[in-house]
């Protein structure tokens, strides 16, 4: 290809236009008329974010008959998810109503925002994707804001002859204080209360300076002083520019002092000058200063020295910071930290700071405790696309997630209760004699659920050092994973204490367990394999059981006779998961009871919703259908042409239903041969 046509198009119109968009520049006039079109612009940092996070619109849905908000930008449509946040919506709306209340200026908007929880809980990702998604939000019409600069002033106040506005901040500053009220009723007037336009603020110490100058250049008159040295420019966030972004993270006590927040004196410009309170000799360029107009991330606030953990009272009570050796400065911006736990026990035992904790609104980012959320983070990471070279056999990223839920959850208090149903029940799944009511009373009844446990970043690690061994040969199973989890709890970082280990090493027991259940059953299904079979095996058997609890007939689908519900079929399926004959009653009323809740929320009944049940309806097909095929000849020495060629086929449907390749189907058809060759195939629900 012609590399003209490479330029061409970058260079295309779409591209020209967008770049005089961006940089459009114009008078003080021209820029009220742009306020009076589109109040938006005149918007408080809180507004801004608050609007960007909104522009991109929400899901609700319902969990635990309770509404909850799924709010898009936090999966990161910027870049197609790699920031995405999962499985923290609850937590997601509590954040997203404080930036609303302070859009509405109902007094979050004086708020240190506090992102508290554990190690790779995403606190840093979020944060990092409101500064990414205000960045981007300041490029769109929608989100547009303006900036000035003084020009033509270089011969009256003998310096540069040009000076931008060092803390960006809005023109609407350059009105007087005493003509603000006259100015705002005529911009406001027939404006809906949303479209309302305010001025917030005064003119930092520079463009004080500048301002009196001129006035009194112009002897007052100040539309000749704005008419000819202002020139209002759009301005666009920039994290890399410093522009409207800031972050200020924690480093060696004695190399960091509050003039990274604040700005420093510019000790070259003080000769020109000839004064250090001159604040044209003053670099507004700290971490506040730059952030103005948008919003400033502290990395771990809480390791700050207490110094400058005081800036931050003003800063987000007033609104207000304090440069060197000049008055306080107005600042518009949304301050938003994160911390660990430790921190911010060590600052809720200080008694010195409860200015800071009464300034602060915590927002809790524990750890996903939602088994198919946890499993999207790493899916997102190992997939086909990302790893083509090994394979990932089906469940091994399941079942490290699994893993990880499970040493989040506190043990149930319900004698009845195991914690991996625990985890089922937090998924989704649903278990005779639990209701959405029950599970709602697991999640209140807990107290630091969520907040302990395995970091996602130990679960990446560990999958990434079996990808990178390759222990496999060409495919990773949940077997070689499990093992790589366990043998890295010896030198783990965070964990101190053998109990802890020793609780997580039976959490692994389980994990495995499940896992045998899991690729047990998925043979069972291979081998079966006729979902319309389990499908008729159901409705079969739903049919008889309410016509055994309503005390009704059955009709025979082949004579059209009115026969007694098959006692025989019923059972056949019961002991399969261990039902007693003594039982057998209040298990088909549990059953007829799940239905009609169901139907009273206008929810269809699927048995694959029932794990007992869909587990009892596969292994009765299974016992139905064993005979057609011997797995234990695998285990053999001799098999022959005939029991190979069913092999084959069962092996084809485990690579073609559910994602295993060559080697991980065999690996599977192996260990589950073994155990029938144990005559320990399960047909009892041990869960």
């Amino acid at each position: 290809m012609d590399a003209s046509k490479i330029i061409g198009s970058i260079t295309e119109t779409e591209f020209n236009q967008q770049y005089k968009e961006l940089n459009w520049t114009g008078s003080f006039q021209d820029y009220l008329n742009i306020v009076i079109e589109q109040p938006g612009v005149a918007r408080t940092a809180f507004q801004r974010v608050y609007d960007m996070i909104n522009s991109y619109g929400f899901e609700k849905y319902v969990e635990y008959k309770k509404e909850i908000y799924h709010w898009k930008f936090f999966d990161d449509p910027i870049d197609n998810g790699k920031d995405a946040i999962f499985g923290l919506d609850i937590h997601l709306n509590k954040l997203v109503n404080v930036f609303k209340a302070a859009a509405q200026q109902y007094g979050t908007e004086k708020r240190v925002i506090l992102l508290h929880g554990p190690v790779g809980s995403a606190k840093s990702t979020i944060a990092r994707l409101l500064k990414k998604g205000l960045e981007l939000y300041s490029t769109k019409p929608e989100g547009a804001l303006y900036t000035y600069k003084w020009v033509n002033i270089g011969e009256v106040l003998k310096m540069e002859n040009e000076m931008p506005c060092p803390m960006h901040e809005d023109p609407l500053h350059l009105i007087p204080n005493n003509r603000r009220a006259a100015v705002l009723d005529m911009i406001n007037k027939n404006k809906e209360r949303s479209d309302l336009v305010h001025i917030r603020g005064d003119l930092n110490p520079a463009c004080r300076y500048v301002y009196s100058a001129l006035m009194e250049e112009y002897k007052g008159d100040w539309e000749k002083m704005v008419t000819n040295h202002i020139e209002v420019r759009r301005l666009i966030l920039s994290e890399q520019d410093r522009v409207g972004i800031g972050t200020f993270q924690p480093k060696d006590e004695k190399n960091q002092d509050s003039t990274e927040l604040t700005g420093d004196i510019n000790y070259r410009k003080i000769a020109q000058y000839g004064s250090d309170s001159d604040p044209r000799a003053f670099n507004f360029d700290g971490e506040f200063n730059v952030a103005n107009r948008g919003i400033i991330e502290f990395v771990e606030v809480l390791k700050l020295d207490v110094a400058f953990l005081y800036d931050l009272l003003t800063a987000s009570q007033e609104h207000k910071i304090k440069p060197k050796k000049f008055a306080q400065t107005d600042i518009d911006e949304v301050i938003i930290g994160h911390t660990n736990e430790p921190e911010y026990r060590k600052l809720q035992n200080n008694e010195f700071m409860e200015a800071l904790r009464d300034r602060t609104v915590k927002i809790d980012i524990p750890y996903i405790t939602r088994l198919t959320r946890e499993t999207e983070i790493y899916h997102k990471d190992f997939n086909a696309e990302t790893v083509p070279h090994i394979h990932i056999a089906p469940h091994t990223i399941d079942m490290a997630a699994m893993w990880a839920v499970l040493t989040r959850l506190e043990e149930p208090k319900k004698a009845n209760l195991t914690i991996m149903q625990k985890l089922k029940l937090y998924n989704g799944k649903s278990i005779p004699g639990f209701t959405e009511d029950n599970i709602k009373e697991l999640r209140k009844e807990t107290t630091r659920e969520g907040m302990d446990g395995i970091s996602p970043r130990y679960i990446q690690d560990k999958i990434s050092n079996a990808l990178v061994t390759d222990k496999g040969d060409g495919c990773i199973n949940p077997f070689i994973i499990l093992n790589e989890l366990e043998s890295g709890l010896k030198t783990h970082s965070l964990i101190r204490d053998e109990e802890t280990k020793k609780r997580y090493r039976e959490l692994l027991s389980l994990v495995k367990m499940e896992y045998e259940d899991i690729v047990k059953h998925e043979v069972q299904r291979a081998i079966s394999a006729d979902e319309s079979a389990i499908d008729k095996l159901c409705g079969n058997y739903i049919d008889n059981v309410k016509a055994y609890t309503q005390k009704e007939k059955v009709k025979n689908p082949y004579t059209g006779e009115n026969e007694e519900p098959d006692e025989r079929l019923m059972r056949s399926i019961e002991e399969k998961i261990d039902i007693p004959e003594s039982r057998k009653d209040d298990f088909r009323r549990e059953i007829m009871n799940y239905i009609g809740a169901l139907a009273l929320e206008g929810k269809p009944f699927d048995f694959r919703t029932n794990e007992r049940l869909h587990k009892a309806l596969e292994l009765k097909l299974f016992e139905d259908q064993k005979d057609t095929i011997k797995l234990t000849s695998l285990v053999s020495n001799i098999v022959d042409k005939e029991a190979q060629a069913k092999i084959d086929v069962v092996k084809n449907r485990l690579i073609k239903n559910y994602g295993y390749c060559e080697i991980c189907a065999n690996d599977a058809l192996g260990f589950v041969s073994s155990v029938f060759a144990r005559g320990d195939i399960v047909t009892k629900d041990k869960k």
